[in-house]
C-alpha cells in the first residue's frame, strides 16, 4: 500500500523505540520515549513556486530522517501508522 502525499509533504514511518535502556533495563511501554526518527516512504511533487514550477525535495525515499516531537500529523492506513509532514519539519538526514 502506498500513500502519495501532495505538494512538499512527505510520508514517514517511525523507527521503533528501544525496549532496553543503554544500561540493560527493560523499559515498559509507558516509559519508552516516542521515536523522533523514521524512514521516508514517499514524497510529494515539491513546493509550488511563484513561476509555476516545483521545488526539488532535499530528502529522498528511503532516507532516515530526524524530526521534532510535534512534527507532522499521525495517520493510520490499513492498520499501519504513518506521519505526514512538511519537508520543512525534517531537521536532519542520518547517513
Amino acid at each position: 500500500m502506498k500513500v502519495v502525499p501532495l505538494g512538499d509533504n512527505i510520508v514517514v514511518k517511525r523507527i521503533e523505540a528501544e525496549e532496553v535502556s543503554p544500561g540493560g533495563i527493560v523499559l515498559p511501554d509507558v516509559a519508552q520515549e516516542t521515536p523522533k526518527q523514521g524512514r521516508v516512504l514517499s514524497i510529494g511533487d515539491g513546493q509550488l513556486l511563484a513561476d509555476g514550477s516545483r521545488a526539488r525535495h532535499l530528502v529522498a525515499e528511503g532516507d532516515r530522517v530526524l524530526f521534532g516531537s510535534y512534527a507532522g500529523t499521525e495517520v493510520e492506513v490499513d492498520g499501519q501508522r504513518f506521519l505526514i509532514m512538511r519537508e520543512d519539519d525534517v531537521l536532519a538526514i542520518v547517513p
